[in-house]
């Protein structure tokens, strides 16, 4: 039985080989959950590619006497209390979704990730920035969200600047994690010891550790922007009501869910499906890139 090359035991800067890529990510593909997510979020990705060229109304056009009219060939899922068109706007609302999700993704990343270097390689900053991050993660994401856009008024920008900062903590003490892990590695303190430049150690040898565990963790920071930004559009302290997405959908169409359910379930649904995509392939990308669970299983 041939032992397969781990890349933990390769000398600094080889490639490690990767035989069995194509295999896993075949066998990825082969589970029915996987297969699902990847369909339900390519079509999502596809929506609001071209939802200016499939949407059939302007999704912020009002006609009051369009009101709450059922499905039709004009208006395929119905129209909302204001008359626009519910499916042009979860069309746009995808937009919006994505958007933001992948922004704060990237932000909080990017951000988080220059910390937890500073934290992890610097000793005596550590203390300092992780005390800092305790404080932040004691406020609820939700609150602080919140805090902010009251404090800012509503907006893209800010609804993505407060859905990003209780983000980064979390990315943070990851990071830190894995570059305090990796400071003890042999071929590290060989580095140092040699004199090899500060820059050179962290950018060769140490951040190309963080890859594979943010990679995952950025499936679930996309999953809770997503869910964010429509928690804080339903509550009314997200986006402003003339942008469409899919959380203020649901706070538009509230008061007359019992005449027409359409107009919360519709977006309800796509939101749900999304979310759920998103968590199942991050919980397969963890278990197939986390060495301690591809030890368990």
């Amino acid at each position: 039985m041939t032992d397969t090359p781990n890349p933990d035991r390769l000398a600094p800067g080889a490639s490690a080989p990767r035989p069995g890529a194509r295999l896993a990510l075949r066998g990825m593909l082969g589970q029915l959950p996987v297969l699902f997510s990847v369909v339900v979020l390519a079509t999502i990705l596809v929506l609001a590619v071209f939802a200016p060229l499939i949407a059939t109304t302007d999704p912020i056009a009002i006609a009051p006497a369009m009101r709450l009219k059922p499905p039709s060939p004009e208006h395929l899922l119905g129209t909302d209390a204001y008359g626009r068109d519910i499916y042009s706007r979860i069309l746009y609302g995808s937009r919006v979704s994505l958007a933001v999700g992948a922004g704060a993704t990237l932000f909080s990343i990017a951000i988080g990730l220059v910390i937890g270097v500073i934290a992890g390689y610097f000793r005596l900053l550590d203390a300092v920035i992780m005390r800092i991050m305790d404080g932040l993660m004691a406020i609820p994401g939700i609150l602080l969200a919140i805090a902010l856009i009251s404090l800012t008024g509503a907006s893209v920008v800010t609804v993505l600047v407060a859905i990003t900062v209780p983000e980064i903590p979390r990315v943070v003490r990851l990071v830190r994690s894995v570059i305090l892990d990796v400071r003890n590695e042999a071929f590290v303190e060989a580095a140092i010891t040699l004199g090899s430049p500060m820059r050179r150690i962290l950018l060769r040898h140490m951040v190309p550790s963080t890859i594979a565990p943010l990679i995952v963790q950025g499936t679930f920071v996309f999953a809770a922007a997503i869910l964010t930004e429509a928690t804080l559009s339903f509550l009314g302290a997200g986006l402003p009501s003339e942008i469409p997405s899919w959380g203020n959908m649901m706070a538009d169409g509230r008061m007359y869910f019992q005449l027409v359910p359409g107009l919360v379930l519709y977006p309800g649904l796509v939101l749900a499906f999304t979310l759920l995509s998103v968590n199942v392939l991050g919980d397969v990308l963890r278990d197939r890139l986390d060495p301690k669970m591809a030890k368990r299983s």
